[in-house]
Parts: structure tokens; C-alpha cells; sequence
């Protein structure tokens, strides 16, 4: 297994969408060699994303609970990793502002 994706199922408080999404999204770049998304991979990453992240919500739904909870903590949960990911997020926002708003930058 990729050694990015953290085990989800027996968490406590369980697995969030977004921790679900974000072990999808892994397991999607891991199988189909995608580092990162370009306008002409978008859709059938964000696809397989999508069902990936259906099957695994419904797995840890339908699976008993573990005896014992997992031995990580999932890196959505660790503040270092929360705030990498709030800053990348708001980095992103602004570069798609200045495209509404028409303002020359670089990419």
C-alpha cells in the first residue's frame, strides 16, 4: 500500500469527508502515475477520485469496528499539516482572484 495513505478505519472521532478525499486522491495518483493534475487529466482524476472516495465512505460504514485504533494519526489531523494545507488553499484562491479580476501575474 502507499505509505502516504493513512489507515481510516477505528479512528476516533471517525474519518472525515475530508480526510476520506484526501486518502482517495493518494490512492488516484499512486495507481495512475498523476503527480499532478493538468486541464486534460482534471476530469478523470476528479472521477476516480470521486468513486474512490464512494467505495472507501461506504467500506468504513459497512466494515465492524477495529479492536484496536489505528497506530498513526491521519496528517489532516496534525496542526503542521492543517496549516501547509490552509496556506496552499489560500495561495490558491488568490491566483484565481487576480484571473477574475483580469490582473497580470505569473504562473
Amino acid at each position: 500500500m502507499c505509505r502516504n495513505i493513512t489507515t481510516l478505519r477505528g479512528l476516533e472521532p471517525p474519518a472525515t469527508p475530508d480526510e476520506i478525499e484526501a486518502a482517495a486522491v493518494q490512492f488516484v495518483r499512486k495507481i495512475t502515475g498523476i503527480a499532478k493534475v493538468t486541464d486534460v487529466t482534471r476530469e478523470a482524476f476528479n472521477t476516480a477520485v470521486a468513486a474512490v472516495a464512494a467505495a472507501t465512505a461506504q467500506a468504513l460504514a459497512d466494515l465492524p469496528e477495529r479492536r484496536h485504533p489505528p497506530s498513526t494519526m491521519p496528517p489532516l489531523r496534525r496542526e503542521d499539516v492543517a496549516a501547509r494545507v490552509a496556506a496552499r488553499q489560500a495561495a490558491r484562491d488568490e491566483h484565481e482572484r487576480m484571473h477574475e479580476l483580469g490582473v497580470p501575474h505569473s504562473h
